[in-house]
């Protein structure tokens, strides 16, 4: 490969703890789950697009499922921070191994 225009990248995404003060509850299919973490990836138009994800308030592992993320400012913070740094650390790669 000699250029990066030459790489088909399909997917850039990352996950992020949400904090503790930032978390929230919501119901899926009768189950309550506390949201824990977000998945955030870069849209090929440059956008983000974020999905929550947590567990069970009863406890149990539950399925793996997606949330919405509310539109609240201090969470589109969260995921506009998380991006910024994931940009920092990947642009200071060191390559394999």
């Amino acid at each position: 490969m000699t250029g990066s225009a030459e790489v088909d990248v399909s997917a850039l995404a990352i996950n992020v703890s949400i904090p503790t003060s930032l978390q929230w509850h919501d119901t899926r299919r009768g189950e309550e789950f506390v949201l824990t973490s977000l998945n955030v990836r870069l849209l090929p138009d440059g956008h983000l697009a974020a999905k929550a994800y947590g567990r069970p308030v009863a406890g149990g592992r539950g399925g793996y499922t997606s949330f919405r993320v509310p539109d609240r400012p201090e969470l589109t913070a969260l995921v506009d921070a998380a991006a910024t740094r994931a940009s920092e650390l990947w642009s200071a790669h060191r390559g394999l191994g």
